[in-house]
């Protein structure tokens, strides 16, 4: 069990290590998967926003003062336990957003034009060319282990027509990005870059009338979009593929923490680490998706519900890095300033995910601005009236009339 106690900020000091808050994580700046006060200025900031938190008395240090700590809650596992066998090491940027961007975008236009020729050879009956998917996916793993942002922008632009091709590319990028935040190695990134594409390829022979049906399934139509499973699998399983972790991801990613997924009602650690990861992919490219039963949300809300569903439908752990990857406000996303301007966040960063880089579309009127003018919020805090600036909230993804896919940088 994790040795914790709930401690009033006023009583904070240096050394100690904050588990747990008294409000949601995301509604603050704070790594979600808790954190060590250096200085008397982090004290002051957690003071801004909260008056108790937890403090875990075995991650403190010793120089902390020490108080009557009880057992609290359950130990949160690292990487390295739940990836046992892989190396751990930390990515860093080594581009910035407007360096990475060209090669960003010629990697994903690459791989949705491959995607979209593999997947249409195999709609109309074709086999599943292996080789072409391995090739396509290393550009786009390339440039997010050199900095994810400008390929997130470019998942939350894919065009909403085709979901099931869009689909698999946004799930893909969002699986690689995810594994960059937990530090698994290349090879590791190629098996869930692969995997992302090829979880729901099954769907290509399954009755398209009922997977765009805009109403509820009876049992025995839902039966069979459940046999894309299947079909994905024996449709790799032919193609040669015999990686264990692209397979785990195709055969498990409906499965659920709490056991309430199919096909086998697996839950927890049961459930390969793989088509956990793949899970929480599906789920938050399907829900920020617009499709023929339900509109997209935006991808605040979409974290937000994840969040809900820690340990429920997804493993806490791997929603906490998720998150951290993705960013409350991931680029691509439409948010409302406090100044009534509208912007669409260009970057986002990872340690601050509250305040990032935003380009501004619409004035405070909600009128098209002459010329867009780039916002760094984590340097700009204040409007030129001297009040407080920053994301009032996120909005639906065509708000105002917004194309975003006609936006150019």
């Amino acid at each position: 069990m994790l040795e914790a106690v709930k401690v009033s900020t006023s009583e904070l000091q240096p050394g100690m290590y904050v588990s747990s808050l008294d409000r949601p994580w995301l509604e603050v700046p704070f790594p979600i998967q808790g954190f060590r006060i250096k200085t008397s200025n982090d004290v002051a900031l957690i003071q801004r926003y909260c008056q108790y938190v937890f403090v875990d008395a075995v991650k403190s240090d010793a120089s902390a003062s020490r108080v009557d700590f009880k057992l609290a809650g359950r130990p949160r596992k690292s990487p390295e336990e739940i990836f046992k066998g892989r190396t751990i090491r930390p990515y860093r940027d080594s581009k910035s957003w407007t360096e990475e961007f060209p090669r960003a975008k010629a990697a994903v236009d690459t791989l949705t034009e491959t995607v979209d020729s593999i997947f249409h050879q195999v709609s109309t009956g074709g086999a599943l060319d292996m080789a072409k998917v391995k090739q396509s996916v290393d550009p786009m793993i390339d440039s997010i282990s050199r900095n994810p942002d400008a390929c997130i922008w470019l998942a939350r632009m894919k065009q909403q027509d085709a979901y099931t091709y869009q689909h698999s590319v946004g799930a893909s990028i969002w699986a690689v990005a995810l594994g960059r935040q937990l530090g698994l190695p290349k090879s590791d990134l190629r098996s869930l870059a692969v995997g992302g594409l090829l979880f729901d390829i099954g769907k290509l022979r399954v009755s398209q009338d009922l997977l765009g049906a805009a109403r509820t399934l009876t049992e025995a139509e839902f039966t069979e979009v459940r046999r894309h499973v299947d079909v994905g699998l024996e449709m790799i399983r032919d193609s040669g593929l015999m990686n264990k972790d692209v397979l785990d991801m195709v055969a498990f990613h409906h499965e659920r923490h709490n056991g309430s997924g199919y096909p086998g009602g697996r839950s927890g650690d049961s459930i390969p680490v793989y088509a956990r990861i793949a899970a929480i992919v599906d789920c938050y490219d399907a829900i920020t998706s617009h499709r023929s039963y339900a509109r997209a949300i935006p991808p605040s809300e979409a974290i937000k519900k994840l969040y809900e569903w820690r340990d429920i439908d997804f493993q806490a752990e791997l929603v906490e890095a998720f998150i951290q990857a993705v960013g409350i406000y991931p680029a691509g996303t439409l948010v409302e300033l406090s100044s009534g301007e509208v912007a669409v966040v260009i970057a986002e960063y990872r340690t601050r995910r509250l305040r990032p880089k935003v380009m501004v579309l619409l004035d405070a009127d909600k009128q098209a601005v002459a010329e867009m003018k780039v916002v760094d919020l984590l340097q700009q805090t204040s409007s030129p009236d001297g009040t407080a600036l920053e994301i009032r909230s996120s909005l639906e993804p065509e708000a105002y009339g917004i194309d975003m896919a006609a936006i150019r940088l």
